[in-house]
């Protein structure tokens, strides 16, 4: 992917002005300025203040407007209130400045008024070819250029760490934070309102920048998710990005009438937007920085196993303990490694798992035993645990886990916990910059370990684009659904359900709708017993929990008797319901229960879920999401995803089921959704997957419609 030179000013301009420039040292534009002339990292080209109200500012000459700037100036640093910023934009379109950061907010955040206000900064950065970032942002801090267009205090310590965040006010806490734990980035990006420029144009800047390793990013919202996935899986097969999402939890309940749509929310949305990129999401602050601060590091973790080397039982236990939350597993040493360790360890020191060298350990302990089981090759990384003690100097205990590590060429991660405050603290700065990832609790070091081998673990994303499926019949399928809603109808009918299905190649059982017993009899004997009897109400959507349903109706007997219970059912429960007859359906038998839905995002449009099926699909919960249309490579890593590979790949002696039919179906399914916008949810449950080359049946269709 080509870097678009259009960002290139943002951070590295030939020269900038600030305008809005202030003398006043508690305004926000002062502190600007103050950094872009800072005497250690002060941007190295010319800044030029911008204010009619003074002549100078800082020892810089103050200039009355921006089209009596010199030359040269490419970057526009704007702080002036916001029913000044559009006027301002237009005489630096006029002055041929290329990019813009409008620091000022009152924009779209602000309301109606603030969208158009900020509507037209966007037309007159297009009417110019000027690039927009902002507003409501604070901007760039490109720690190689060096450059600081913010008024956050100081400035990040150089490093290879990326940080693009959708919230300003976070940056100058996150800045602060990572001086003290020694964390180093490239970039600082504050996007505010994105109005122009997004996070999908600032990923391929960040991916062909040679001063970035890794890519973090936290997002509140991406405005053009189908846009995002195409642009984020080209950088994230390339390079580390990791993604901290906030408001995981505030997605509003709606009313939902399928499996899919109760299941489906905006976190699932971004969980399967982040799965289809390759992006690797994570839940906190430390841990975005940790995992980043480790993946510059080190970028492979080909197993799970890590081992412990520490000299206390307890942070050796909490440690192991959150390894496997974090998906690892402690490593047992290998018996020769026990046999190199034994004669040179305190007597009583556990070799196996963890290696607990007890309190008395001393510095060289610690040498002894990270070069040993660095070359053990059952594992796969190590955690290397140091509690102060009164009788051994830390930072001998660093020096010594730094020259193991230097000493033995392996190609394993090796992070160090130095678990205290003062006495410990100049040894974790010293292994720190010795390039051995440095936590203060073990908790903090497994998550990041875990982070690493998701990422390097992490299932393939293959750009191959979405399948279309040639034979499905759109029209068809289109014209069941107007027909649907010009009769002011929703929920579609078995018959309909079916058609819609057949008409995109998804097979269904055999079935035919009885008004009276007599006629089920009739369909039953056709079909061949035993055979299934549903309700079918337009009224009532969820057949089961009414005694709507019997499975494995032998006879004519039983047919008329499970005719005449349905009825029952339905009328007591629900007395007002229209019920338009029972559905006989040839009963299948033999396949494996999972579910294929689907439902329609507002923000993302299409959403397809495929899980384990049945009754109790809720609450198990056992179910992944993508966005629609996909591959059939993606629909088979959907399959992957769930405890449904393990069922249909044969669980105790039962046969393995058509994978490949499920797959096609996944992907059918998918079309359907994105051809049809009218469907807002759609469930298969169950679908049955036959054994091997006997394909998948739809017993149980349910679609429902936008009626907005």
């Amino acid at each position: 992917m080509n870097k678009d030179n259009s960002l290139r000013p943002f951070f590295r301009p030939t020269g900038i002005a600030l305008i809005g420039a202030s003398q006043h040292p508690e305004k926000l534009s002062f502190g600007i300025l103050q950094n872009l002339l800072h005497p250690e990292y002060g941007f190295p080209g010319p800044v030029y203040p911008v204010n009619p109200r003074a002549s100078e500012i800082l020892g810089k000459t103050c200039y009355p407007d921006i089209s009596q700037v010199p030359d040269p100036v490419e970057l526009a640093i704007i702080i002036v209130p916001a029913p000044y910023v559009a006027a301002t934009m237009e005489a630096c379109g006029r002055r041929g400045v290329k990019a813009v950061i409008v620091i000022t907010g009152g924009f779209r955040e602000a309301g109606p008024d603030g969208k158009t206000l900020e509507d037209r900064l966007v037309a007159i950065a297009k009417q110019y070819d000027m690039r927009l970032m902002g507003p409501n942002g604070i901007g760039v801090i490109d720690t190689n250029t060096p450059l600081n267009t913010t008024f956050v205090k100081g400035m990040p310590l150089p490093g290879k760490i990326a940080f693009l965040s959708q919230s300003g006010a976070l940056c100058g806490g996150v800045i602060d934070w990572s001086k003290q734990r020694g964390i180093g980035f490239s970039v600082f990006l504050s996007v505010g309102n994105e109005a122009d420029v997004t996070e999908s144009d600032l990923l391929p800047y960040l991916q062909d920048d040679p001063g970035s390793t890794v890519i973090t990013l936290y997002i509140e919202e991406i405005h053009n998710p189908r846009r995002f996935l195409q642009v984020a899986e080209e950088v994230a097969a390339q390079k580390p990005v990791l993604a901290l999402k906030s408001g995981r939890t505030a997605s509003g309940q709606r009313a939902t009438a399928s499996h899919t749509g109760a299941l489906a929310s905006n976190d699932a949305a971004y969980q399967a937007l982040f799965r289809q990129t390759g992006i690797v999401q994570v839940d906190t602050l430390d841990e975005l920085f940790d995992s980043a601060l480790l993946l510059t590091a080190h970028q492979t973790l080909a197993g799970r196993n890590i081992a412990i080397i520490t000299n206390a039982g307890g942070p050796g236990a909490l440690a192991a303990d959150a390894l496997e939350r974090h998906g690892l597993h402690l490593a047992v040493s290998a018996p020769e490694t026990i046999a190199a360790l034994q004669p040179h360890l305190p007597a009583a020191a556990a070799l196996t798992a963890p290696i607990d060298m007890l309190g008395g350990a001393f510095p060289e302990h610690y040498g002894l035993a990270v070069k040993a089981v660095l070359q053990d090759h059952s594992t796969d990384g190590i955690l290397v645990i140091h509690v102060p003690q009164a009788v051994v100097d830390a930072r001998e205990v660093s020096r010594e886990i730094i020259d193991a590590v230097q000493a033995v060429p392996a190609d394993k991660p090796v992070v160090a916990c130095f678990l205290g405050g003062d006495a410990v603290t100049e040894a974790a700065q010293r292994t720190l910059a010795a390039g051995i990832p440095t936590f203060t609790f073990p908790s903090a070091a497994a998550a990041a370990l875990g982070t690493l081998y998701r990422w390097h673990n992490r299932p393939p994303v293959d750009n191959v684009p979405p399948e279309s499926v040639a034979e499905a019949d759109r029209q068809c399928a289109a014209a069941i659904v107007q027909q649907a809603l010009a009769e002011k109808r929703t929920a579609l009918s078995a018959a309909e359900s079916e058609a819609i299905l057949h008409a995109y190649g998804i097979p269904t059982p055999g079935s035919a709708l009885a008004k009276r017993a007599d006629e089920a009899v009739a369909r039953a004997k056709a079909f061949g017993y035993p055979v299934v009897l549903k309700l079918q109400s337009p009224d009532i959507l969820h057949k089961s929990d009414v005694g709507g349903v019997k499975v494995g109706v032998a006879d004519d007997q039983a047919v008329r008797e499970a005719f005449a219970g349905i009825i029952a059912n339905a009328r007591a429960t629900k007395p007002r319901a229209r019920i338009d007859g029972v559905l006989v359906q040839e009963m299948v038998s033999g396949g494996q229960e999972v579910i294929v839905g689907g439902t329609r995002d507002p923000h993302f449009g299409p959403l397809l879920m495929f899980g384990v099926g049945g009754v109790l699909v809720e609450l198990l919960g056992q179910v992944t999401f993508r966005l629609a249309p996909l591959s059939s490579a993606e629909a088979g890593r959907m399959i992957d995803d769930t405890a449904a590979a393990k069922l249909l790949a044969g669980l105790r002696g039962a046969p393995p089921a058509d994978r490949d039919a499920l797959r096609q179906t996944i992907v059918r399914v998918g079309q359907l959704l994105a051809d049809i916008p009218q469907i807002a949810e759609l469930d298969l449950n169950p679908l049955l997957v036959l054994p091997a080359s006997r394909g998948v049946r739809a017993v149980d269709p349910r679609i429902i419609l936008n009626g907005s």
